[in-house]
């Protein structure tokens, strides 16, 4: 009779000490999209695999948050949680490196990043795999961007292609500045600069390249819906995944790894801008590949 309450016993401190096991946790600030915010803490759940609970971050966890990671959910949320001051590390989602950049050197370790945006040269080289021909790409630029296209002028040539940058001073030399950027380059290489590429030119802008036969490459998935030929683009699902790694790193560590670009990259393209232009498209996964291959070749020459 004793051994069986012994082993009772047992039973139920092992019950009672797995009750008291609990995950670590992870808050969530979201964007404000509470379909968008639903589908990346999914997704990101969905790759931690139940070691990590993700909670919304609400007014009342602000006192907890210190030393428990917070991931910011666009730059609204991202922008937010600086606002509020708080000393949680930080991981950035769908936001961009310029968002970013200028935070990392007073923050150190508590702030890292999934970059949002697609790094210059890869759309560059969406280009050139969609026009395997071109030699020359356009950028128009303000005053405000300029240093944004000025590495990648410079990366080009070790891809086989020149760059050269057009200033648009003002409104009214937008489209006087794409005219000469269209006489110069194979294809026009957007970058997210919203002073150039927003609604109210967008439409003016491509009218005007498909008149003189040129295309648009990027910015962004948006924008070949709109009109734009291509763009490489990272899945939401390549995204959450490095979260992950990024929360478990965390945990392991007790240190945020460096802000990164993703590890994959898609090709989003319109076939009826490429029908209207009489341009061969390539599969999607091909473009991808090519874009991949084409880095991978250089950064082998360069070992």
């Amino acid at each position: 009779m004793a051994f069986w309450l012994l082993l009772c016993f047992l039973w139920m401190a092992s019950k009672v000490q797995a009750a008291a096991i609990t995950h670590p946790v992870a808050y969530i600030e979201g964007s404000g999209n509470a379909a968008l915010d639903q589908h990346m803490t999914n997704l990101v759940s969905k790759e931690l695999d139940g070691q990590v609970d993700l909670v919304p971050l609400e007014a009342k966890d602000l006192p907890l948050a210190s030393g428990r990671p917070v991931i910011a959910i666009g730059p609204a949320a991202f922008s937010g949680l600086l606002d509020k001051e708080i000393t949680a590390p930080i991981i950035a989602l769908l936001v961009e490196k310029q968002a970013i950049e200028n935070y990392l050197d007073k923050t150190g370790e508590q702030l890292t990043a999934v970059f949002y945006d697609v790094p210059l040269l890869r759309q560059a080289l969406t280009g050139k795999a969609i026009l395997p021909q071109a030699t020359r790409v356009s950028v128009l630029a303000t005053l405000d961007s300029a240093d944004m296209y000025e590495p990648l002028i410079e990366q080009l040539p070790t891809y086989g292609l020149e760059g050269r940058m057009f200033i648009v001073s003002s409104d009214d030399q937008l489209i006087p500045s794409l005219n000469r950027a269209l006489t110069y380059g194979d294809f026009v290489l957007a970058g997210l600069d919203d002073k150039i590429y927003n609604p109210r030119n967008i439409k003016h802008i491509l009218l005007t390249a498909y008149r003189r036969n040129r295309i648009l490459i990027g910015p962004s998935q948006a924008y070949v819906k709109a009109g734009a030929l291509a763009s490489s683009y990272a899945p939401f699902t390549t995204m959450a995944k490095q979260t992950a790694d990024y929360l478990l790193a965390f945990f392991e560590t007790g240190k945020l790894p460096a802000p990164a670009y993703p590890d994959e990259y898609r090709v989003e393209v319109n076939q009826q801008v490429a029908r209207s232009l009489n341009i061969p498209l390539p599969d999607r996964e091909w473009i991808a590949q090519a874009v991949d291959r084409f880095i991978q070749e250089q950064q082998e020459a360069g070992e």
